[in-house]
């Protein structure tokens, strides 16, 4: 049943309009992109964008698939931008960023999911912007191998694949994802390259038992998974999944240290984190 009552007041934020902050909305509106922060409600975005980061949200803004949690609209998306990946690059030289995070919408009405533009931006970035280092959070590219080799072939330093939900979740919360699938893309990070750091993250407050959290972290764990990052889920609109459950910040803190104690090498924990929260901090 759902929570009922106020938030707490750890999940409570404002959203600052600071000169950086309007700097960085108004870059992204200059370039024509999207960013994750915005389209998603991301809780962190005043203190990234105040920071002078964003994630960028390539592929347009409508996705394929409709998973419950999830802000992003969905329905048919327009074809692709190929011009993207330059305005991309532009928005990073502008912002002087050194840590670029780039996601997208689901496109399984594309022949390679997206992987070819995800690879043209990171490309596209490195030679534009000199030392700057590249994250991508992909989708599932329905388990094709080719889509992720894409990927991987050009070299990102982080690829993030979110598990998002705990396995019991999974039919309910994402009907067009697979456990398996999205597991198995994680596990194959690390055969393309020992340099590429594999990462995942995922919500809780969906309804998940204690122990189902552990099950996913040992799952992730023994797939090779390096870093992590687990949230609180917090309900985007009327119709989306309700909030089952808000958990106490020292509950965060408990899951942090028993994915270190997993072995995994840099843990983000806490009811604000997403997958991109303090991304450039874990270099």
């Amino acid at each position: 049943m759902q929570v009922s009552g106020r938030k707490p007041d750890w999940l409570k934020v404002r959203l600052p309009h600071t000169p950086e902050f309007n700097r960085v909305a108004a870059t992204l509106a200059d370039c024509r992109l999207h960013s994750v922060c915005r389209e998603a409600r991301c809780p962190n975005i005043a203190e990234c964008f105040h920071s002078g980061t964003a994630t960028f949200l390539i592929l347009g803004n409508v996705c394929t698939r409709h998973c419950l949690y999830c802000n992003v609209r969905h329905g048919v998306p327009s074809a692709p931008d190929a011009g993207e990946p330059a305005r991309l690059t532009e928005a990073a030289t502008r912002l002087n960023l050194r840590y670029v995070v780039i996601t997208s919408v689901t496109r399984d009405d594309l022949p390679d999911e997206g992987a070819g533009l995800f690879a043209e931006c990171i490309e596209t970035l490195r030679a534009g912007v000199p030392g700057c280092r590249v994250e991508v959070l992909i989708p599932d590219f329905r388990g094709n191998p080719q889509a992720l080799d894409k990927v991987a072939n050009a070299r990102p330093g982080v690829i993030n694949h979110n598990m998002e939900v705990v396995r019991p979740l999974f039919p309910a919360l994402r009907p067009q994802g697979d456990y398996g699938i999205s597991l198995e893309i994680i596990s194959r990070i690390k055969r393309y390259d020992a340099k590429i750091i594999g990462k995942s993250g995922f919500m809780v407050g969906l309804g998940e038992g204690w122990g189902d959290i552990i099950d996913l972290m040992e799952d992730l764990a023994g797939a090779g998974c390096e870093r992590l990052t687990i949230g609180q889920y917090q309900q985007p609109r009327r119709d989306n999944a309700p909030v089952q459950r808000y958990y106490h910040p020292e509950e965060f803190e408990r899951l942090r240290e028993i994915a270190l104690g997993m072995g995994f090498q840099h843990v983000e924990a806490g009811p604000l984190v997403r997958s991109s929260y303090h991304a450039a901090g874990a270099d």
